[in-house]
């Protein structure tokens, strides 16, 4: 198990119970803006306006939600920092979405965005990244540190970063494609896990799943191939396939060495 609850830095001791206050905390106030902002969440990236009140405001009051909570917490270096990395070949996965995600903008006609409109979309797409990473993979991965081994942090984080998304059903995507997110955010909810394991930061996974959310936003409706809708859900399934047998490997490398060590 991977312990965090050693950081001197921590104003409160890493709890599962604090990890998942604050994951619940976030959504009611992402979804209570979005809901009184009347939101269909299908015409996002349609306008200036539905850009404003159901993009840019419910995830900037989930930003400062965010901030307030991990800094109360004073979680914000184990948050950031991944004490023990994974071998480089890990981040094969995020380079290839990484590569799909700016693919997928190359190919779009981006003639109906205005100036304005891509400012909003720039901002909100930062602050989806930090917002979260810093909730799913940042602050949940520290608390849930303090109970499980690592394979139950990454199953349990990466399956509630998969369930915030389920209130979208209710908010014009549909069943099928609901069901379809949910399936697919598991998968690259699990990628991104992959990104703050192997590169030490979750900045890195801030930055790849911001530039994601950018890619399919801005490209949405104007793209003949949407590379990116089209191949998420193989990304998702590699990415729920990985993991697990990365986590495996890791297991029996850290027992191999306990062993070797006691012998020694």
């Amino acid at each position: 198990m991977l312990q965090e609850s050693l950081d001197t830095g921590l104003r409160v001791r890493p709890r599962v119970r604090w990890g998942v206050l604050t994951y619940f905390l976030y959504i009611a106030v992402f979804y209570a803006i979005f809901v009184l902002n009347g939101v269909d969440y299908m015409r996002i990236a349609e306008s200036e306006r539905t850009l404003l009140l159901w993009a840019v405001a419910p995830i900037s009051g989930g930003a400062v939600l965010t901030i307030t909570m991990v800094t109360l917490y004073g979680w914000w270096h184990p948050s950031l920092v991944e004490k023990r990395r994974l071998s480089g070949w890990a981040m094969s996965l995020p380079i290839i979405m990484m590569v799909i995600a700016v693919v997928n903008m190359l190919i779009a006609d981006f003639t109906h965005i205005t100036p304005l409109m891509w400012l909003y979309l720039i901002v909100s797409c930062i602050l989806v990244g930090l917002n979260e990473e810093t909730i799913h993979r940042g602050q949940l991965i520290v608390a849930l540190r303090s109970r499980f081994g690592e394979t139950g942090v990454w199953l349990l984080s990466t399956a509630m970063f998969s369930a915030f998304h389920l209130p979208n059903f209710f908010l014009g995507v549909g069943v099928g494609a609901a069901l379809l997110q949910l399936m697919s955010t598991f998968g690259l909810g699990s990628i991104f896990y992959l990104v703050r394991r192997s590169t030490g930061s979750l900045v890195f996974a801030m930055l790849l799943h911001g530039l994601w959310d950018f890619s399919i936003f801005t490209t949405n409706g104007s793209s003949s191939f949407p590379i990116a809708g089209v191949l998420a859900p193989v990304l998702a399934i590699a990415g729920a396939i990985t993991v697990p047998i990365i986590l495996r490997r890791e297991r029996g490398r850290d027992n191999a060495q306990s062993v070797s060590q006691s012998v020694g």
